[in-house]
């Protein structure tokens, strides 16, 4: 009953949606480079960065906004970088992934440092408060879980609106995920496959990086190295979850989010008298693990996922 009563509580589905948000934006991002058919493994450290600049932006005295501006600058910056080694340069994605990863998150450091080298614990910034949505935010639990979140989060499922609109509807969006699927096709209609695979993975790492600056700027209100905590890779499962379909992915990270949240209060429970605490922070991995499995079964991968195209070869 006590499990149950977490379910049917609005605190708990809003401690959800905030647990939630950071990974929605860092799902959409890597959707949309794989969409594209570049596998960003990069999306963690991006995210560490894009955490610290976002802070550190509004630390030295900007607005919450710019903060994330910065946030999505750094990212696409890195997503730069990553695009022009893998797409035009053909090299390993895995390899520059993961290179950018620990380029990323070293840089962040040596930033850090840089910038506050007598700073033993990280100072605190006014982040983003909760806003609520008139006659909405009065909903009885659905309202205090959508409906009273920050703006941050707001715009984190309107992202997940635009990204959809954008791909499934506009001309832009069909270059995407035939550069994803066919790309010769694309070459074929006169368009640049390197222009739209690196133009795909640049946004999508400034997505990345905003995943990362809501953990900074809404979701705590201070900077540590620790706090992303392998959400990149999560999101990267996430995308397979919801077979490169951004409805899809949303549900998964609320999916993923929900068991975070359970974890956490199930262990003030009495079910935890007799249980290791360890058992409850495995349980969100291993349901998600769980249904990827499921999911995955009958997702269909971009078929371009991770092959370098060079105009004029086969």
């Amino acid at each position: 009953m006590e499990i149950i009563d977490i379910l049917l509580s609005a605190s708990f589905w809003a401690a959800a949606i905030r647990i939630a948000s950071p990974l929605i934006f860092a799902t959409l991002g890597e959707l949309i480079c794989e969409r594209a058919g570049v596998l960003n493994l990069g999306i963690e450290g991006i995210m560490v960065a894009g955490a610290f600049a976002g802070w550190m932006a509004v630390y030295s005295g900007t607005g919450l906004w710019i903060g994330v501006g910065t946030a999505m600058l750094v990212g696409m910056l890195f997503g730069l970088l990553h695009s022009t080694l893998t797409v035009p340069f053909g090299l390993s994605q895995h390899v520059v992934g993961l290179g950018v990863t620990l380029l990323a998150t070293s840089a962040t450091y040596y930033a850090y440092r840089l910038a506050l080298p007598e700073v033993t614990s990280p100072p605190k910034i006014q982040a983003f408060q909760p806003w609520d949505i008139p006659l909405l935010s009065d909903i009885p639990l659905l309202g205090p879980a959508l409906f009273s979140q920050t703006p941050f989060t707001y715009l984190a499922f309107i992202l997940v609106l635009v990204v959809s609109l954008v791909l499934y509807r506009t001309p832009l969006g069909l270059a995407v995920r035939a550069a994803g699927e066919n790309p010769a096709a694309v070459a074929a209609q006169g368009l640049s496959v390197t222009a739209i695979r690196m133009g795909a993975v640049i946004i999508g790492s400034g997505f990345m990086a905003m995943g990362g600056a809501f953990l900074t700027m809404s979701a705590f209100d201070s900077f540590f190295f620790e706090m992303v905590n392998g959400r990149g890779w999560i999101c990267i499962a996430l995308v397979v979850f919801g077979s490169w379909k951004p409805g899809k992915a949303l549900l998964g990270a609320v999916l993923f989010a929900a068991f975070d949240a359970l974890q956490i209060r199930v262990q003030q429970t009495s079910l935890a008298a007799d249980i290791p605490y360890q058992i409850f922070l495995m349980m969100p991995y291993i349901l998600s693990i769980l249904a990827l499995v499921l999911m995955s079964r009958r997702a269909q991968v971009p078929a371009a996922l991770m092959v370098p195209f060079n105009k004029g070869e086969r």
